[in-house]
């Protein structure tokens, strides 16, 4: 039966689950697979960077999900997911003898841990599994025709807070993309490390990018960014992600952003500019310290010139601390919303669910799960919620 069989579907989708058990956990089989791949393929494993735990968890993560649409006989999706997967992996440098050879190391690995319950039936349908994932991924990276990545030189690096910086690049070519999505960047201090950003403006048939970057504790890749760009840096971008989006003949708009979570809700706001009438758009814009409100006068500007924007400055603290003296006053001339002081759920909920509004949040992944519990708790519909994934 194959990929009709759900109950050997169900057994390869428990194979991917976290049990907390580090020995019947999924985290030992995927440590397996990519063993026994590098071992198949040495070429393989110069293309992944030093550190593979992030890497596993992410396949991992993807895996469930996709055995879990197959059980549930869905298609569609998982067939979409794949193909962008597929397209993505290109800036890896991922060729067909690599699917190969993941396909061969992934199936063996599967039927040694699986042992125990490894029937026809699991065996048949994982090898039609197997082949359909790796197959949709390599046909979509063969028939794509545009370019499996964009290089850039940096421009201009504006450190305009402790922990956030502004970069503006110039791309050796333009990239397409919508206002909303999201790429993959590459950076010369750390090779083959991946991290998403947000443009923070329209596409540009000229090349012009401009990202706002957060260093995270811990990031490694983040701190590089905004502490040691400098202009004249080489990075790489992958193709765009996501479809976040305003319907300009829908209702009208609530945007919630935290910190450089803004940069996409800039480009969409931005984007709309460009027409004479648009769905009325209420922006709240939330950092810890009032200093980290770093973009507030290019919002107050574009507010000054469009009436069917709002702005509401959100900090969670109402004083800024001593060492923001080091760096650029954020405050624009009057004329945005008196900023607020709270947690920017609790403020954005305040004036209650919003629920006749397309909604709109970006920032990191708990500000985003918390300001769209509180809309739903509210009475929001979720399906009028738009976010990016949250891993």
């Amino acid at each position: 039966m194959g990929l009709e069989d759900r109950d050997a579907l169900r057994v390869l989708q428990a194979a991917f689950e976290r049990s907390g058990d580090p020995q019947a956990d999924s985290e030992e089989l995927l440590r397996r697979i990519y063993t026994r791949w590098f071992a198949l393929d040495t070429q393989v494993r110069d293309l992944f960077p030093p550190e593979l735990a992030p890497q596993r968890a992410a396949f991992g993560r993807a895996m469930h999900w996709v055995f879990g649409e197959f059980v549930a006989q869905r298609a569609q999706a998982p067939v979409s997911f794949l193909a962008q997967l597929g397209r993505d992996h290109r800036k890896y440098g991922v060729t067909e003898q690599h699917y190969d050879s993941m396909r061969r190391a992934w199936y063996s690995t599967m039927r040694s841990h699986l042992i125990d319950s490894w029937t026809a039936a699991v065996d048949d349908a994982a090898t039609q599994a197997i082949n359909l994932i790796t197959g949709i991924m390599s046909g979509a990276a063969d028939a794509e025709d545009g370019p499996a990545w964009w290089d850039g030189t940096v421009l201009e690096h504006q450190r305009v807070s402790r922990d956030i910086a502004v970069v503006r690049l110039h791309l050796d070519r333009p990239m397409p993309y919508h206002s909303g999505q999201y790429v993959n960047v590459s950076i010369p201090q750390w090779p083959r490390r991946w991290r998403f950003l947000s443009p923070a403006m329209p596409a540009d048939p000229d090349g012009f990018i401009e990202f706002h970057v957060r260093s995270v504790s811990g990031g490694m890749v983040s701190h590089a960014m905004v502490a040691e760009t400098r202009p004249g840096d080489r990075w790489r971008l992958s193709s765009p992600h996501g479809a976040m989006e305003v319907d300009r003949d829908g209702e009208d708009v609530l945007m919630v952003a935290g910190s450089t979570g803004l940069a996409p809700l800039r480009a969409l706001i931005m984007d709309l500019c460009r027409f004479g009438e648009n769905p009325r758009v209420h922006l709240f814009f939330g950092a810890r310290y009032p200093c980290e409100l770093y973009d507030l006068r290019t919002l107050w500007e574009i507010a000054a010139s469009s009436p069917w924007l709002s702005v509401s400055p959100v900090s969670e603290y109402a004083g800024d601390p001593p060492w923001a003296a080091d760096y650029p006053d954020v405050q624009p001339p009057r004329g945005l919303h008196v900023r607020q002081t709270g947690r920017l759920p609790d403020v954005v909920t305040k004036y209650g669910a919003w629920g006749d509004r397309q909604i709109l949040i970006c920032g990191g992944p708990a500000m985003v799960r918390a300001t769209y519990d509180a809309l739903v708790a509210k009475g929001a519909p979720p399906e009028r919620i738009q976010h990016d994934p949250l891993s």
